[in-house]
């Protein structure tokens, strides 16, 4: 299987059964998330029921880092903007801009006194978003990719964003899995991804270690200069704990915004041989290859593209407007539901 369907299952197996090791929080899955320098495959941000149920009078769309800054920081009377919001770092212009979107949004009031712009909220914004789990999916991990990767997690484990590193890989029938065997960083976790008779599923095989969130990471700029363990050689710097919390909040807004059945949005739904398989998921399936596809390959330029006949678009209940938009409904259905 192509890593995109690998990843796609895993997100699946993580949404059924995350949290695991007993703790009673729910969890929402987004894939392809992260910063501008590092995206992970799959990210689990663990939250509770409660905490999502005070997100949600901000909206489905996810707050941005200037929205989160009036959000976390608007008061519960009226004030003056520029005394109750913390100097940002950057012109005060796109604050207010800001503070319009947000009372566009409907979470924060605002009035002039003359050309005062005062701000009070309507809704505390909670810490909704606890722990992050991040998944690196690699199905074939043979030696050549492990080195690769090894260089990656490095990389991950010292800046410590997430709480938990995980590398998710195909199950052989060694009597040890092989990638206990690579030379992997210590701290990162290991699942191992069956599929005994059609039934998709993940068994950890290495606990990972949980990181230090709230103490200042260290960014590696450059160890080319020494060999893959020495640090000496490196330059590096350190991320402060301030922005690793800023940066958390903004990667969980976003996944609280897309969670990882979004794939309809970057493929062709309207495609005449484009079909979703499978109910746990649902994944994507091309009745013309008769194969799972990527989301490089489901495009316009796709040699066996076919747009849906008018007439199916025009069809009444129940795929009103075509089985394109009938798809993107059920995926976003099913996104709503775990939000």
């Amino acid at each position: 299987m192509k890593e995109f369907g690998f990843e796609l299952r895993v997100c699946a197996w993580a949404e059924r059964n995350w949290p695991h090791g007993g703790r009673t929080s729910t969890a929402i899955v987004a894939r392809q998330l992260g910063t501008r320098r590092r995206r992970w495959d799959t990210l689990v941000i663990e939250t509770t029921d409660a905490d999502l149920r005070g997100r949600e009078p901000f909206g489905e769309d996810r707050l941005d880092s200037d929205l989160l800054h009036v959000a976390r920081h608007a008061p519960a009377s009226w004030t003056y903007y520029r005394e109750c919001l913390p100097d940002p770092g950057y012109p005060w212009r796109y604050v207010r801009e800001a503070i319009h979107r947000a009372d566009d949004r409907g979470f924060v009031e605002t009035r002039r006194d003359g050309n005062r712009i005062e701000i009070r909220r309507r809704y505390r914004y909670p810490a909704w978003a606890g722990r992050i789990v991040a998944i690196e999916n690699k199905p074939d991990l043979d030696a050549s990719a492990a080195r690769r990767l090894a260089e990656q997690l490095e990389h991950d484990v010292a800046l410590a964003l997430a709480d938990e590193i995980w590398v998710a890989t195909t199950a052989t029938d060694e009597e040890i899995e092989p990638a206990l065997l690579e030379a992997m960083p210590v701290e990162v976790g290991i699942l191992s991804v069956s599929n005994e008779r059609g039934s998709w599923d993940c068994e950890p095989i290495w606990q990972p270690r949980t990181l230090d969130v709230s103490a200042p990471g260290t960014r590696i700029l450059d160890r080319s200069a020494g060999g893959p363990r020495d640090m000496s050689a490196a330059r590096f710097e350190y991320a402060d704990p301030g922005w690793k919390h800023r940066k958390r909040l903004e990667i969980a807004e976003r996944a609280y915004e897309r969670g990882w059945r979004s794939y309809a949005a970057t493929m062709r739904p309207d495609c005449r041989h484009f079909e979703l398989e499978d109910p746990t998921g649902p994944f994507p399936w091309c009745a013309a290859k008769q194969r799972e596809q990527t989301a490089a390959e489901c495009s316009g330029s796709c040699a066996d593209f076919e747009p849906e006949p008018p007439a199916w678009r025009s069809m009444g209940w129940p795929i009103e407007g075509g089985p394109g938009r009938a798809t993107k409904r059920l995926l976003d259905r099913k996104r709503q539901r775990r939000r």
